[in-house]
């Protein structure tokens, strides 16, 4: 149904499901070998189909091991996409990658993430609105979040100069993987919704 309508309208048609989580292992076509070395990045940009889509299509080769969807900072055990969505749970739908940091460092994903989003839009992207879509950076280490708020600071000054970024920075909490059909979902459906907000913007580099 969604290619026999407009792109927008899409959204509103995504399919509810009470289907049982899948397991933590990566998402359908990941690494299945992932090192010890390894280091997550989890972030939250608004519809994960889209976030989750820019990512894999800009770093897919180039050091990011997986990619996955999934609800984090909320505070409810489990939750499913369709308590998510009342914005009743707390929860923000975001991306959590798994990464080569000798390949690619955790404040490139950070500009990245602040290009392919607007983080001045509060609880929105584009025309989704709610608690959900909220801009976030949750952080794995003392580590990452020092990076987090230097980077946030440089991109507040340099990039987004006419608007109050409202991005969070918070430690990261339990991750809940989404259901199995929001996983490579616009791989899989190329013609499904796609957030007007997530393009990558050019923006000089950051001094």
């Amino acid at each position: 149904m969604t290619s026999l309508m407009p792109n927008f309208l899409s959204r509103f048609f995504r399919p509810f499901t009470s289907t049982t989580k899948m397991s933590l292992g990566p998402a359908e076509g990941g690494v299945q070998n992932i090192p010890d070395t390894a280091q997550k990045c989890t972030v939250a940009a608004g519809c994960f189909w889209g976030v989750e889509h820019l990512f894999r299509k800009n770093f897919g080769e180039q050091g990011l091991y997986d990619a996955r969807v999934g609800y984090i900072g909320g505070d409810v055990n489990n939750p499913g996409y369709r308590a998510v969505c009342t914005g009743r749970t707390g929860h923000a739908e975001a991306l959590q990658m798994t990464f080569d940091p000798s390949t690619i460092s955790y404040t490139t994903l950070l500009e990245f993430f602040y290009k392919m989003h607007d983080p001045t839009t509060k609880n929105r992207q584009g025309a989704d609105t709610g608690t959900q879509y909220r801009s976030a950076i949750f952080y794995h280490s003392p580590e990452q979040e020092r990076a987090a708020k230097e980077v946030t600071e440089k991109v507040q000054t340099q990039w987004w100069k006419g608007g109050k970024i409202s991005t969070e920075i918070l430690e990261a909490g339990t991750w809940w993987d989404a259901e199995t059909y929001h996983q490579l979902y616009l791989d899989k459906n190329p013609g499904g919704y796609e957030c007007p907000a997530h393009y990558v913007r050019s923006f000089p580099p950051l001094s």
